[in-house]
Order: C-alpha cells, then structure tokens, then sequence
C-alpha cells in the first residue's frame, strides 16, 4: 500500500513514480508498506542533526585514533555546547552565519583558534566579521556556496587578496567535484583544505553529490602534499639535481 501527501510537486512525483516502478520490477513492494513523503528544508535538517550522544561517540572515537575535532556551531548555546563538554579545538564559522555577530562574538570569546567560512559575502560583509577577531587567531576560508561548485563561480584568485587585505592566513572550503580547484587553491596559498566526505556521492542527501567518496580525498592529499613540496621557497637558485655542465655547452 502506498501512502502519498495529496499535495506534491510534478518532480517530486515523477521521482517517486520512478522509485515506485523499479520497486515494482523486483516486487518489493509485496507485503510492505511504502510511505513517499514531501520534506522542508528545516525537516530535513532535524532529520540530518546530530545529537548528544552521536557527539560523545565522535569524541570517544576522535581520542581512540588521535584525531582532534570540531564543529560549526550555530547559535550560542552550541557554542557553549562544543566549549564545555568538549573543549573543542577551535570554533568554524559557518557561511551561512557570517553576518550573526552576536553568534561571532561568543565563539571570539572562547579564546580559540577561528576559521571563518567566507561563503555568501562580499567585502562589506566579511570586513564587519573580521572586526569581531582577533587577527592573530583567525584563519578565514575562501568559499562558494554553491552546491556543486561550477568552475566559474570559484574565483580562486579571492585567496591571495583576502590574505592582502586582512594580513591573516586563508584556506579554502570547497564544494566542487574532483580535485583540480582544491589543489589549485593551495597553489594559490590556501593553508587549510575543507572537502565534504561521504562512503558514497549517489547516497540520499543534500550534498552527496558535492562530497568526496574516500578515494578521492586520499588522491587529494597525497596532491596537497605533494604541492607543499613542489612549491618551494621561491628563492631562486641552481638546484642540486640541475646538471649545469651537460645542458651548457
């Protein structure tokens, strides 16, 4: 049996007739009852949440591997949250959030380290949040909220003139599929990498199709380090594997 909201929207319907048809084909729906529902965004979003309990279980695991970890807090009781039951290493400052700055001045309160998502800002915006840290502790993060990132919207060059205008150091959170904008990002002297992860990009979600399965982060890493080393000192000198003698003749 199949129940249904009456109301639901053309591709909404269109999906479920799809999901319908194959369950169907391999009749699974014999003896079972299917509900197909319509979901808000904030729905989802309690849905998705995490409790107390799923935090413990990631802390207990984070100290069992040697992990530190950390969270978007947003809204102050979170931060409070994060700050007293777990003395989280540092507070980030998710896009979406940016311009709450009573929510930014309590995270600057607990004297942690701050990176701060840039996503959904102009310079107007980001200079008020800055305002609110401590330069010293504060490492702001070169983002795009679009889900997936196209290329052209990832303006890459925004690092080096975020890092020109408030003399802080800038990572890059990204959205993108495949590796090339992130390893370009750190080319361009991002100091942190920010990538969505999921077991599997064709999963139920939001954002599954803006995630990297393990693999590819694994590549991305290996990329980043090997950049780290490619980069260099930028002083310009004859290198040891140069062979001077049989290219000048």
């Amino acid at each position: 049996m199949i129940h249904r909201p009456d109301e639901i929207s053309d591709d909404t319907a269109s999906s479920e007739s799809a999901l319908l048809h194959v369950l169907e084909e391999i009749g699974a729906t014999d003896g079972i009852t299917v509900f197909l529902q319509c979901m808000t965004y904030l729905e989802y979003k309690y849905r998705v949440e995490f409790e107390r309990e799923q935090y413990r279980e990631i802390d207990a695991y984070a100290k069992e591997v040697g992990l530190q970890w950390f969270a978007s807090p947003w809204d102050i009781d979170s931060v409070d949250f994060l700050e007293n039951e777990f003395d989280a290493l540092t507070c980030k400052v998710a896009s979406a959030t940016l311009t709450d700055l009573p929510l930014l001045r309590a995270m600057a309160q607990t004297g942690k380290p701050i990176l701060c998502s840039s996503g959904m800002s102009d310079w107007s915006i980001l200079d008020a949040a800055v305002e609110v840290f401590d330069r010293q502790n504060l490492v702001l993060m070169h983002s795009t909220s679009t889900y997936p990132l196209p290329v052209e919207e990832a303006n890459l060059r925004a690092i080096p003139a975020m890092q020109e205008r408030y003399g802080v150091p800038v990572g890059y959170s990204g959205h993108e599929t495949g590796t090339e904008l992130s390893l370009a990002a750190v080319a361009l002297g991002a100091v942190t990498v920010e990538r969505h992860i999921t077991l599997d990009s064709t999963m139920w979600g939001s954002d599954q199709s803006a995630s990297m399965e393990p693999s590819d982060f694994i590549e991305l890493c290996r990329g980043v380090r090997m950049l780290e080393k490619a980069l260099g000192d930028g002083v310009k000198r004859i290198m040891p594997g140069a062979k001077i003698g049989s290219l000048r003749k």
